[in-house]
């Protein structure tokens, strides 16, 4: 079977939206492209890429809208993401493992996007990449698409007002002038092996400064319920961290349901007791780090851990950062 790249219908509506309050004729666009006409109402489901992308640059053309990706993209929010992906994000303790958890879901947003994180001496390169797109025209609408959640990813962690150092586009797109206005000491790089945006590397052991942005539409089966088990367990881990009573079937036991149900709950969301505890051991770290003059070896038995060592590797793959590197740099910001 030939491999189909799809895109879900969601970024399409940014486009749409725009055009219907211009007054163009969005449906007879849609149309002529052979996407669906009512696409709010398919907005979940699959489309096929290369016909989405015909769509935008017709329309950019025959509407005269000057960097007609970089307004949608204006338009975006984590709503448009997939349920699981805004839960994985919400609860990433770090923009470390935010960042990893987006890489590792990118397939499910676009069929044929991945992502990957790239150091670049004292910055790091957030990329994406749509597989077998190389030399396609009309790809910088799609790539603005791409930067712009990186950038929202970011903004949970460091503010709303947070710039990257650098965008760079596959594509030879340049910017206009009003779009380079609303990115003030951002430098545009095209022709590039991927999109990408660039950022400090001491960002990466950010934690997450509001969770409550991702939170998912309520009113679904068991939506409720298993969200609250999250936020349950993170107030009540800490209490048990140092007495080493952290085991599934204890703190299952403690909540007063069973194990596999537990498991259930946080798989639905797409975590798993590890990830929560994980967070938990790491919060308590970072804030005796940050707010104390605990020994570090202290610091590690009061997470949880019983080997120093273990602490730091644990440390290191959430923050990107050891211990002692994060009690540093927290001093001097």
């Amino acid at each position: 079977m030939a491999n189909i790249p799809l895109t879900r219908g969601q970024f399409l509506l940014p486009f749409v939206s725009i055009l219907d309050e211009i007054g163009a004729p969005t449906e007879t666009l849609l149309g002529k492209s052979r996407l669906p006409t009512s696409l709010a109402e398919k907005s979940d489901l699959y489309l096929p890429l290369l016909p989405a992308l015909r769509f935008v640059e017709t329309a950019q053309r025959s509407q005269g809208i000057e960097d007609f990706g970089f307004l949608a993209a204006q338009r975006l929010h984590f709503s448009h993401m997939r349920e699981k992906t805004r839960a994985l994000i919400a609860h990433s303790p770090t923009l470390l493992v935010a960042l990893r958890h987006a890489c590792y879901w990118a397939s499910r947003e676009d069929t044929i996007l991945s992502m990957w994180i790239e150091q670049d001496e004292d910055h790091v390169r957030v990329c994406s990449r749509l597989a077998g797109t190389t030399g396609l025209l009309h790809l910088k609408h799609a790539q603005w698409i791409q930067n712009i959640f990186s950038v929202y990813i970011v903004r949970q962690f460091a503010g709303q007002d947070w710039m990257p150092t650098a965008i760079a586009f596959e594509s030879s797109y340049s910017p206009g002038p009003a779009t380079r206005s609303h990115w003030p000491n951002v430098r545009f790089v095209s022709h590039q092996h991927a999109a990408w945006i660039s950022l400090p590397v001491t960002l990466l052991s950010l934690p997450n400064r509001s969770a409550a942005l991702f939170a998912p539409p309520r009113g679904q089966e068991d939506g409720p319920s298993d969200y609250d088990i999250v936020a349950t367990l993170k107030l009540m881990l800490p209490a048990y961290l140092e007495e080493g009573k952290t085991a599934l079937a204890d703190v299952a036991d403690i909540a007063g349901i069973s194990p596999r149900t537990l498991q259930r709950k946080l798989a639905h969301l797409g975590l798993t007791y590890s990830d929560i505890l994980d967070t938990a051991r790491y919060e308590n770290a970072s804030r005796l780090l940050r707010d104390t003059d605990c020994r570090i070896i202290d610091v590690a038995f009061s997470s949880g851990y019983t080997d120093p060592a273990h602490f730091s590797r644990a440390f290191r793959r959430i923050s990107g950062t050891t211990p002692r590197q994060f009690r540093e740099q927290s001093r001097l910001g």
